[in-house]
């Protein structure tokens, strides 16, 4: 590896042993210098270019369309990254929380901490304390750059008082906020040149953190030359952007769906985004009518309820529309086509990988299946023994390319990563022309409109609660959400299987973790089906369980 820039050096130490690491293929879209910084190639490169007075940042603002050009981002992401050095007194290598919805400070604040050379760990804003304090643990992080109405979630992990604190969490900075210390007001009175720290290549720039079955958080370790490369494959070879393009969508900045479609992907190419915090499929409709936006990210969920809302605004400006996060069901597909004559655009990807890596261009979609291999990518179902499976039989997806599974200190590394490649957890079914067919995923995830959902976290929560002696929760199939989250519970003597009890535990798992992860669906049950050595049976809740 090329020599690190990081002072704090906890983001290279706790890598996984290269032995473990996946094969990381060549490509000719991702062969870059041994030292660069991803922000500046994708912000102060653009300017130097002399592209610095195009849009890079539209946003409405008192219900008007505003707009940021990329010589102004270039200056406020530096007068940032002043703050966080000076003011905040942080070193490349710090680990940094970053906290906020889809707006500008969010976008600048990230650039400007990857400038100084700082590890960034977004998260999403419905996240509370309980969670956050597993990324904060994990991570070693120090300091939490937030929005300002984020940050009690935040503040409960600095109080001693509080079950969910962190005794290394020492610094917060605010922004979007009034206050003379906030990082808004500090940043009026910086240069607007700053010397970008000068990273290696593979240098640690970004953790993302992801949920595994057993509800405890992975953090998925990308580096300088990964956030190039999500540019630099799927939306160079299937989406194609070009500088006039206008992006928008739903998916936070802090996945990094979200961080790939709307800032990485359009900057990268001089084009523009539309940051939006938040969104409904009308409002979604009313931005890329009035931006004139013509490329959208967001999932299934989206567009099957806005195809029956299309017709009420002027979008003949949209001619892309890219579906990712869930399984895509052909009868979404099928309706947003009949909707609005557009072919959409289907992949797969995930945290480990950084973005997509199975998709196709909308005059090579095949019916059925999400596409084929992204080029750069290499993949192949395998079964159990890691050798392929004939085409049409079902087996494990297995893919590497340039970018890889690197999980921070964490043993699921050696089953996520094999012989090489990667293993998403993922079923599928090839065909003889190289299409990819989804299957089911195989493991306990439950995604549900585009949220990642751990099973046992969600138990976990239900557990907390003082009537519930046993529970189960799975994946129930929908076809609006593509699943929901089911709870199967057993009460303990004195409570009553009530409508009423429903909705309490419902609203309990609310304020105990993301409000998107409660169940939506409560079962009552005498008893939970085990195996004989009191494995719970999860194979048969999915089958509807056994009810009072």
């Amino acid at each position: 590896m090329e020599r690190s820039a990081h002072i704090d050096t906890f983001a290279r130490d706790h890598l996984p042993p290269p032995e473990e690491w996946p094969e990381i293929l060549d490509s000719p879209d991702t062969r870059y210098p041994a030292r660069f910084n991803c922000a500046v190639e994708l912000v102060d490169a653009i300017v130097a270019r002399g592209m610095g007075e195009r849009v890079a940042l539209r946003w409405r603002q008192d219900g008007k369309p505003a707009s940021m050009t990329y010589d102004a981002l270039r200056r406020l992401s530096n007068r940032i990254a002043h703050v966080l050095t000076e003011d905040l007194q942080l070193v490349p290598g710090n680990r940094v929380l970053l906290r906020g919805p889809n707006n500008v400070m969010m976008a600048a604040t990230w650039l400007a901490a990857i400038k100084a050379g700082l590890v960034t760990v977004p998260t999403m804003p419905l996240l509370r304390a309980k969670e956050l304090k597993q990324s904060i643990s994990k991570a070693e992080i120090r300091t939490v750059l937030c929005d300002a109405r984020l940050k009690d979630e935040a503040l409960a992990c600095m109080d001693p008082g509080n079950e969910h604190y962190c005794a290394g969490l020492e610094k917060m900075g605010v922004f979007n906020d009034a206050a003379a210390d906030a990082i808004d007001a500090l940043a009026t009175n910086k240069s607007d040149d700053y010397t970008a720290c000068d990273t290696a290549a593979d240098d640690v720039c970004l953790i993302a953190f992801t949920s595994g079955t057993t509800g405890a958080p992975k953090g998925c370790m990308h580096f300088h030359r990964d956030v190039l490369a999500m540019c630099d494959l799927f939306p160079r070879h299937v989406i194609a952007p070009q500088a006039d393009d206008i992006f928008c969508g739903t998916p936070p900045l802090a996945f990094t769906f979200g961080l790939g479609g709307l800032l990485c992907f359009p900057l990268r190419v001089g084009a523009s985004t539309v940051l939006s915090e938040r969104l409904t499929p009308d409002l979604l409709l009313a931005e890329i009518q009035d931006f004139r936006a013509n490329i959208v990210f967001t999932a299934p969920t989206f567009y099957r309820q806005m195809a029956a809302l299309a017709g009420k605004y002027d979008i003949r400006c949209l001619n892309k529309s890219v579906s990712a996060g869930e399984a895509l069901p052909d009868a979404t597909r099928q309706l947003w086509k009949q909707a609005t004559g557009i072919e959409m655009i289907d992949g797969i990807g995930g945290t480990e990988m950084i973005h997509v890596f199975v998709s196709s261009p909308p005059d090579q979609v095949r019916q059925g299946a999400i596409g084929r291999v992204v080029p750069g990518y290499v993949a192949r179902v395998v079964g159990d023994d890691m050798q392929p499976v004939p085409n049409g039989t079902p087996g494990r997806l297995a893919v590497k390319g340039p970018t890889g599974c690197r999980y921070l200190a964490d043993e699921r590394q050696r089953k996520f990563v094999q012989q090489g490649w990667n293993l998403p957890g993922d079923t599928f079914v090839q065909d003889q022309d190289g299409y990819f067919f989804y299957q089911a995923r195989n493991d306990d995830m439950i995604i549900s409109a585009g949220y990642n959902i751990s099973g046992p976290e969600v138990e976990d929560a239900l557990m907390r609660h003082e009537a519930v002696a046993e529970c189960g929760v799975v994946g129930k199939p929908d076809d609006e959400r593509g699943q929901l989250v089911k709870a199967f519970v057993v009460l303990k003597p004195g409570y009553e299987a009530t409508p009423e009890l429903a909705a309490r535990l419902q609203d309990f798992v609310k304020a105990t973790v993301a409000p998107y992860k409660y169940p939506r669906e409560i079962e009552f049950m005498a008893a939970l089906p085990r195996t004989e050595t009191g494995k719970l049976k999860r194979y048969t809740l999915r089958q509807g369980g056994v009810s009072l």
